[in-house]
């Protein structure tokens, strides 16, 4: 049995809509975000050494970190749903998306999280030296990073609803979360990414990823 040691608000999301996806068998372990700091409590330690969610057991395994787990879930109960046959150039493409959603498209997002907390918690004395400092960063690297990775998403979509091409994958569980957080932030616009909305739209509209928040309980993007 997988055992999902799930955090608040967190990406784990995702793997819950992956086990409903599969419907496969699981429990939920629930943690709470501290109040004050807004982290993961201490006790998912016991569970991983870094603390961190998403992380899950199965049987004897520990796996942690949300590619690996959806590479891993599809892997070992995926029965070759959910993934390109391997040796195939859409396989190559999945595998690709995997990465790249944690690798490239979530640190300017983080980025953005950690600047904004800059200039909204800074003392008051320096918060004018902080508030200036954030939005140079701001202009000068987080925006332009982002603007540069959700076109690029905007594009690789104009011929096909998915990412991997006209069947949906585990590839668009792993990119929904910065997409759904760029389209609550107000990153993606009508304007300019009408493709990643409606991506958004499609992945809202499907019954397992309303049974994952019935499990796992409504998050914030923002």
């Amino acid at each position: 049995m997988i055992t999902v040691h799930h955090l608040a608000d967190s990406r784990s999301q995702r793997v819950l809509w992956l086990l409903e996806e599969l419907e496969l068998d699981y429990e939920v372990v629930r943690y709470e975000r501290d109040r004050a700091t807004y982290l993961a409590p201490a006790s998912l330690k016991r569970v991983h050494p870094l603390g961190k969610s998403p992380v899950i057991t199965d049987d004897t395994n520990v796996v942690a970190e949300t590619g690996h787990i959806v590479d891993y879930v599809v892997r070992c109960h995926g029965q070759g749903r959910l993934a390109p046959e391997v040796g195939t150039p859409e396989y190559e493409r999945y595998q690709y998306w995997l990465h790249y959603a944690e690798g490239s498209l979530m640190p300017p997002l983080l980025l953005q999280l950690v600047f904004d907390s800059v200039e909204t918690r800074a003392p008051l004395l320096a918060k004018p030296v902080a508030k200036a400092i954030a939005g140079q960063v701001k202009k000068q690297f987080i925006r332009p990073q982002q603007a540069l990775h959700f076109d690029y998403l905007e594009s690789c979509l104009a011929a096909h609803p998915w990412f991997v091409g006209d069947s949906f994958t585990a590839a668009d569980v792993m990119l929904s979360f910065p997409v759904e957080a760029a389209a609550a932030r107000g990153v993606l616009r009508n304007d300019r990414h009408p493709q990643l909305l409606a991506f958004v739209d499609r992945i809202h509209a499907r019954p397992a990823y309303k049974q994952a928040l019935s499990r796992g309980g409504e998050y914030a993007y923002a």
